[in-house]
């Protein structure tokens, strides 16, 4: 359920209203937007007699939600989310392109170092690589682990480049104190007790769908990190797993379209993965590009300056270079649209 207030409530009338509503046993999300304060309320709406509610002299309306989705919903927060990174001038949502590369996995502080550098001025803001990766073979290089993060945070303090890594175990969340953007991967999007121990920071999470799920599941899993109390979520489209008519083209399908949906369902900023969605280099261009295009409010590229020679994915990274012709191009698409 959600109240609206009237533009003339005041502060006093409001904190009124929020302490009775939790006197009911209601958790209160307040959302203060450019015309409306909007109140969401989460729990026994069942005990709240609407009409009541709908006669106060500072409420303007009374909505029911039906979705299982509460807070992640656009109802209950009617502006777009702007996450900040922490300690940086980077911010996700606010209507640019932010721009997140790096390799697929961290081999050594040699090739990040090299590729932090190229990516940095190609215009990249964040800077990706994975200490911890899961795979799908058992005998896949899976990262460096501890040693991958060390690398990471040393990387991040000689470039002044924000870091996002991977992780795959509630067991390891000290180790990212300092990783700016914990990324949680479409393996893990309905991992619900690593969510509900991201709910607990207040650092961005962001957060992969799944290559089986839907929009509404990938809200839910959202749900558990800002039930947690942390708002700052970035959601990301990644391709699914349809059927293939492409004869073995891409490795998945990359729905384009889920990114004015989900902008059209919840507040949280929506960022698009050509690399993982198509598995091929020639693809990753054209597909960043058609992200940019609808609105998308960041992309995430791998990046590797030998992928011929990658422990991870490298049939599907860009090389510095291609990654800077990318990032022009995605410029002027912006330029041109928005």
């Amino acid at each position: 359920m959600i109240a609206v207030l009237k533009q003339d409530a005041t502060i006093d009338q409001r904190e009124h209203l929020i302490s009775w509503l939790k006197e009911q046993g209601l958790d209160v999300h307040i959302s203060v937007g450019r015309e409306h304060t909007v109140l969401g309320l989460v729990g026994d709406t069942g005990k709240i007699d609407v009409e009541l509610l709908q006669s106060l002299s500072i409420v303007e309306s009374v909505k029911i939600i039906s979705e299982p989705f509460k807070k992640v919903n656009r109802k209950f927060h009617p502006d777009n989310s702007v996450i900040d990174v922490p300690d940086c001038d980077v911010r996700i949502g606010d209507g640019s392109c932010v721009l997140i590369a790096g390799p697929a996995v961290i081999e050594s502080r040699e090739q990040l170092m090299s590729i932090a550098r190229k990516v940095k001025e190609a215009g990249a803001s964040v800077l990706h690589g994975d200490a911890f990766k899961p795979r799908t073979s058992p005998y896949a290089f899976q990262g460096l682990g501890r040693e991958g993060i060390d690398i990471l945070l040393e990387v991040k303090r000689e470039t002044g480049l924000p870091v996002m890594s991977e992780i795959v175990n509630t067991n390891h969340i000290a180790l990212y104190e300092d990783v700016d953007i914990i990324q949680v991967s479409s393996r893990s999007m309905q991992n619900y007790e690593l969510l509900k121990e991201l709910g607990t920071l207040r650092k961005p999470v962001l957060l992969k769908r799944g290559a089986a799920n839907t929009l509404k599941e990938l809200l839910m899993s959202a749900e558990y990190i800002m039930d947690g109390g942390n708002e700052s979520i970035i959601l990301c489209e990644r391709g699914i797993r349809t059927w293939d008519f492409s004869d073995g083209a891409a490795r998945n399908t990359l729905d384009i379209s889920s990114v004015p949906a989900l902008h059209e369902m919840t507040h949280l900023p929506v960022i698009v993965d050509p690399s993982h969605a198509t598995g091929v280099a020639s693809m990753v261009e054209p597909m960043a590009l058609a992200a940019a295009a609808c609105g998308a409010d960041g992309l995430m590229i791998e990046v590797h300056d030998d992928p011929l020679h990658a422990l991870c994915d490298g049939a599907q990274a860009l090389t510095p270079e291609q990654f800077s012709a990318a990032a022009e191009k995605v410029r002027r698409v912006r330029s041109v649209l928005f």
